[in-house]
């Protein structure tokens, strides 16, 4: 089942049902007004949904539309929790490496998370305002779960039953700020701006075989301004997978439906080991600036590519094995903030 959030002139928008293909929806008010009221009580609420789907796959659903995906907010416009994680060390290893910071042989054993603003998300197709291109403005490619109530103490065998929907995020990050928080010793703020996530949220079903061991198995591609930099593989080197984010989450509180968790930016070393390779190189490339700059400054002395400007365009997408958008396309470009008005 793919579900959706129709952008109108409240806060958290419109509950929609959207085809498998993508190409349309229908609203379900009857069901439920919002994505939030639906996992409120999903056990109820989730076949009549998914009756909803399976007619408007066959072409019977009344009341269904044309879908634009720009006329969509994030699936959760916003959420009573947003937990990211960083679960593909060799992320973490590269940023570390770019601030001079060794890894502790805990984050093998203990995942990393933050807990990131929730109050308001960026729509996928909305634009990323930044102050200044000197706060070192990036983005970063990652898959998120959304959890129905999970109890406080769940363990990861319990964890994988409370994941109702996936969808992807660009988990905005001002690479300049972040030193001097995380020097204070207590977490990013003003380095984590919004977040938005993909159009669509979907069931784990919909992935097939692709949802493996509470992994997704499948690339996800980044293009920044039309050229693709990179489409590394989200299953292999996902050291925590979702159940186990999830179990961490809940070791001391309990997590409310519509809880997000993230699962980190996505990354991949390369065949040897090491640094992974651009894609122009053969290699898979990567979901952040953060790993390019890192890279070069690893393989050629000095960083050559710039964190994001004003005017810069992200795309991020995942497709299935028959080249079929899942999740649709995070479509967003960087713009200077002018102040309040």
């Amino acid at each position: 089942m793919k579900l959706a959030t129709l952008k109108t002139g409240a806060r958290d928008g419109e509950l929609v049902v959207v085809s498998r293909d993508l190409s349309r929806a229908v609203p379900v008010p009857r069901i439920a007004p919002t994505l939030q009221a639906a996992l409120d009580d999903w056990e109820a609420l989730a076949p009549r949904l998914q009756r909803v789907y399976a007619d408007l796959n066959a072409g019977q659903a009344q009341d269904a539309f044309a879908l634009d995906q720009s006329k969509l907010h994030s699936p959760l416009p916003r959420a009573y929790q947003w937990a990211d994680g960083s679960a593909y060390l060799n992320h973490v290893q590269l940023v570390r490496r770019a601030r001079g910071a060794e890894m502790p042989e805990s984050f093998w054993t203990d995942p990393l998370m933050y807990q990131g603003g929730s109050d308001s998300f960026l729509a996928p197709h909305d634009p990323i305002e930044a102050a200044s291109e000197d706060w070192g403005i990036d983005f970063e490619g990652e898959i998120a779960v959304i959890t129905d109530d999970v109890p406080m103490g769940t363990t990861p065998e319990q964890a994988a039953g409370h994941i109702r929907l996936l969808m992807l995020v660009n988990d905005v990050s001002l690479r300049g700020l972040i030193p001097g928080e995380l020097a204070k010793g207590f977490g990013f703020f003003q380095a984590k701006p919004a977040s938005s996530f993909s159009p669509v949220a979907v069931t784990p079903d919909e992935l097939g075989d692709a949802w493996q061991g509470g992994r997704v198995h499948l690339p996800l591609t980044v293009l920044l301004n039309g050229e693709k930099i990179g489409e590394p593989q989200a299953g292999p080197d996902m050291i925590f997978n979702f159940p186990q984010l999830i179990a961490h989450v809940t070791r001391t509180r309990h997590a409310a439906a519509g809880t997000i968790v993230g699962s980190g930016t996505v990354s991949n070393p390369g065949a040897d080991g090491g640094p992974g390779k651009p894609v122009s190189e053969g290699g898979v490339g990567y979901s952040c600036l953060a790993e390019v700059r890192m890279v070069e400054q690893i393989v050629h002395g000095e960083i050559r590519t710039p964190f994001l400007r004003f005017g810069d365009r992200v795309r991020m997408e995942m497709f299935d094995a028959h080249g079929q958008s899942i999740f649709g396309a995070i479509d967003q470009q960087v713009v200077r903030y002018e102040g309040p008005r």
